[in-house]
């Protein structure tokens, strides 16, 4: 059927309208131009003008059209004016008119507007303008991780100029704002910027100005399947067709929950890509944590850029010196190993280790610029205080309990398998159905401890006073992750703590607990239990995430630190190394260290004490990278942190 000529012309107005509010502006003013000509050709022609004062003129009759034109347009933009008017009839007809039109115009053109506004502010609240920031760094994903990442890159953003954050995620921009405005406060000299988006979605990843970043991370969702959504954002960013062109990477760090889809991820990344394993970061550290204490502390140290962190750094000057001569070299900073020219990273390389050209140094160092040569060559080393190492004596087989069951629970079984003595023996204690399952599944294979399950609900004392808790040597809580709400979680293990602490009070036992924290606000209310170290796993994953993010090659440092059988992190006792209540410098100890082929690191006192005023004690004693010519006492309790290749060294 034909369209009449009033649905044509109410088609092309539907369709003019629709194309935002530069369109019904410019119609606006075209009408009006029309009916202020049309009103100015009538008196023009009609001669309708009464005096030639209103135009501007002293006495000749001789205007022109134009200038019936302006006394029009001044009428219809200012009623006032037909105020000083003569009385004329028609003159004072088409002059009210244009007044009148002119009210009706102004007022649509400032509804127009007003509603243009409006429309602007609200798309600018849903977070779809492009991002034009550049070298800035992309988180893509929303989770309750994104809090301290945004908080750890804040830090590290300090000393850098107009640094800034864009986050793409699927959640309401004003939303993602507000609640970072709360969690992290103030982002002092960085930028963040928000935006709503689907990151597997290659329009939504076009807003955030993805191939102009520095870095990007991605972020597991705490929804549906976490590591599909992460492997398609992966290959989102790698087979974008607006990608860097070559040879211009990524620098991806992303993270993935389940071991078994690493394989997937590095496929779909290739040399692009950095993967944080989020469970086999957590149960390394929970095997290693619940058997030395305050370790954790000493990872989330390295990890945390509001301490002192690990740093690569080119050396001129100790070219063609040993490995052991660069450790001595650096008073405010701890040298751990080399990274060679050709990329190689090496933790604890042999102390005769020669540095060659363009190596770099690997050390702890509370900045970038911190990592500088002391130039001494006295140390103050006090030879008498150094203590011969003991006799080797083998350990003990140990018996480990662990309350609650996660996925993680597996993973942590086995990596405990490489650091327990022939003998030992771990006991599960759980409700979970699928427990006994999974041990048998991945379990059954265990060279040096034999495994026993007990059903039950570890927040019931009846229970946990049933399980003779007196009898173990290290206890591991796990969080129930199979809640859906963090506090909850959270919750079953602090009741589960304090009925432990109150137990080892009443018994008189010591024995060391580790446990999870999914959030860690809820660490300093579980300070009450006086637990010996705390896993909270989600602010390690995140500090993990931040740091490779800033420098993809601490993935291979971390890597080397974190797995059995090579270079690891030991807390040892301070007597093994220095006669205690004798003043001894740092430097002592790293020679006393170097002795036995370790690097010391840092110390673990047994109360949290102030050493000077230079050095700052975190939670548990722990001090990381001290100074090295301060003086320090020892006293029994005390520990010495090292690296070293075997636990059982020193």
């Amino acid at each position: 059927m034909k369209a009449s000529i009033k649905q044509y012309i109410s088609y092309k107005f539907d369709n003019l309208m629709s194309k935002g509010t530069f369109a019904p502006i410019g119609l606006l003013f075209f009408v009006s131009f029309l009916i202020i000509l049309f009103i100015a050709l009538l008196l023009y022609i009609f001669g309708l003008i009464p005096d030639t004062k209103i135009l501007g003129l002293a006495d000749s009759k001789n205007y022109n059209y134009f200038d019936v034109v302006w006394v029009t347009i001044l009428r219809t933009l200012d009623g006032g004016v037909i105020s000083e008017d003569p009385i004329d009839l028609w003159f004072l007809f088409f002059m009210f008119l244009s007044t009148v039109g002119g009210i009706f115009l102004v007022s649509t053109l400032i509804g127009i507007v007003n509603s243009g506004v409006t429309q602007r502010m609200i798309e600018l609240r849903k977070g779809r303008s492009f991002v034009v920031e550049k070298n800035h760094t992309v988180i893509l994903g929303w989770s309750f991780q994104v809090f301290q990442i945004i908080s750890e890159l804040v830090i590290a953003n300090e000393n850098q100029i107009n640094p800034s954050i864009a986050i793409l995620a699927d959640e309401d921009k004003i939303k993602m704002e507000d609640e970072i405005k709360a969690k992290v406060g103030d982002t002092k000299n960085t930028k963040v910027i928000c935006r709503t988006g689907n990151p597997i979605d290659l329009v939504d990843l076009e807003i955030i100005n993805l191939h102009q970043a520095k870095s990007i991370i991605i972020l597991a969702p705490e929804r549906g399947d976490p590591d599909s959504i992460v492997i398609k954002t992966i290959l989102a960013i790698t087979n974008n067709p607006n990608r860097r062109p070559a040879p211009h990477k990524y620098h991806i760090t992303a993270e993935i929950r389940d071991p078994k889809n690493v394989p997937i991820a590095q496929i779909a990344g290739k040399d692009e890509v950095q993967l944080v394993i989020f469970d086999y970061l957590i149960s390394r550290i929970t095997a290693q944590t619940c058997r030395q204490p305050g370790l954790s502390v000493v990872f989330t140290e390295l990890l945390d850029f509001s301490g002192d962190e690990i740093y690569f750094q080119k050396e001129p000057k100790l070219y063609g010196k040993s490995f052991v001569e660069a450790m001595f070299a650096y008073e405010t900073s701890a040298v751990i190993g080399l990274r060679k020219k050709d990329g190689r990273i090496l933790i604890k390389p042999p102390l005769h280790t020669r540095i060659e050209e363009d190596d770099m140094i690997i050390a702890i160092s509370e900045d970038d610029d911190t990592v500088i040569l002391s130039g001494m060559t006295e140390y103050g080393i006090d030879p008498g205080a150094i203590r011969v190492a003991p006799k080797y004596v083998p350990p003990k087989p140990e018996n480990t309990l662990i309350l609650g069951w996660n996925r993680r629970a597996p993973l942590i079984i086995n990596e405990l398998d490489n650091y327990v003595w022939p003998g030992s023996k771990i006991t599960v204690v759980s409700e979970n159905p699928v427990a006994e399952t999974e041990l048998s599944l991945h379990c059954s294979d265990l060279a040096h401890q034999t495994v026993s399950y007990w059903f039950g609900d570890t927040t019931n004392r009846t229970i946990l006073d049933d399980l003779n808790i007196e009898q173990y040597d290290h206890v591991i809580v796990l969080s129930q992750t199979d809640l859906s709400d963090v506090q909850s979680t959270d919750a079953r293990t602090l009741s589960t703590l304090l009925h432990l602490r109150d137990i080892a009070n009443k018994k008189g036992h010591t024995f060391s607990i580790v446990s999870e924290m999914l959030d860690d606000r809820n660490r300093r209310l579980a300070e009450i239990t006086h637990t010996d170290d705390f896993i909270v796993s989600v602010k390690l994953d995140s500090l993990m995430l931040a740091q490779i993010s800033e420098n993809k090659e601490l993935k291979t440092v971390f890597e080397d630190l974190f797995t059995a059988g090579g270079p690891a992190i030991y807390i040892k006792p301070a007597e093994n190394y220095v006669e205690l209540g004798r003043p001894v410098n740092f430097y002592t100890v790293l020679e006393s260290a170097r002795q036995r082929n370790q690097i010391a690191i840092g110390y673990k006192l047994q109360q949290d004490r102030l050493v000077s005023k230079e050095e700052s004690v975190l939670a548990y004693g722990v001090v990381v990278n001290p100074k090295k010519s301060n003086q320090i006492f020892f006293s029994e309790g005390d520990k010495i942190i090292v690296i070293s290749e075997e636990e059982q060294v020193g």
